[in-house]
């Protein structure tokens, strides 16, 4: 399923290599409808979230979440940048992840837990990209008030916010928005990839 039929993906991005069609599609639109998302399509994020590798099988995502509409969205709205407010108004859900600095299993830092946390969002938007919904994250909030107001202990590292709703049209986005919503390209394969030694040229 296509997020937004009014995009074309393939006009923006062409792999170099043949693959899966799902990691091409994915994407990061801002353009949602302000209609609900089922509850078990959310969940459905979440168990693909849930699958994530992480060191040790620490697993130290947590997701906090407010649907829109229930007494815990404004709460999280008041966290957004007024910039993201914009199109953040619009989404079904919006959602702050966190990770565990520490390990549970013994007593030693997580230096990967931001990682774990990012590897578990990318099983999540995915799975939403299958299902043809939107999901944004943007380090534009309030992490220190997202802390305090969401009751996040000292423990937990704020890692990303993220919207997720419908697809919406375009235009109904404010012009500085509508001007960048399109599928980013990447950097070629030979500038990432290092055989042996860095190099980076």
């Amino acid at each position: 399923m296509t997020i937004s039929t009014e995009i074309d993906v393939h006009q923006y991005r062409k792999p170099e290599i043949n693959i899966d069609e799902l990691f091409v599609r994915r994407w990061s639109p801002r353009a949602m409808s302000g209609q609900s998302v089922p509850d078990k399509d959310l969940m459905r994020l979440f168990e693909a979230a849930r699958w994530a590798p992480s060191a040790s099988n620490e697993q130290p995502w947590r997701f906090i979440y407010a649907k829109k509409g229930t007494k815990y969205w404004d709460v999280f709205f008041d966290l957004v940048a007024e910039g993201n407010k914009r199109w953040c108004k619009n989404a079904a859900v919006l959602m702050v992840i966190i990770s565990k600095i520490r390990f549970t299993k013994y007593d030693a830092e997580n230096r990967t837990h931001s990682f774990s946390a990012g590897s578990a969002f990318e099983n999540l938007q995915l799975q939403a990209t299958n299902l043809g919904l939107v999901v944004h994250p943007f380090a534009g909030f309030d992490e220190n008030k997202a802390a305090e107001a969401l009751g996040i202990p000292e423990e937990y590292y704020v890692d990303v916010m993220v919207a997720i709703g419908m697809p919406g049209k375009i235009g109904n986005l404010e012009e500085k928005d509508r001007i960048r919503e399109f599928p980013s390209d990447r950097m070629k394969l030979n500038e990432l990839i290092f055989e042996g030694k860095f190099d980076e040229k």
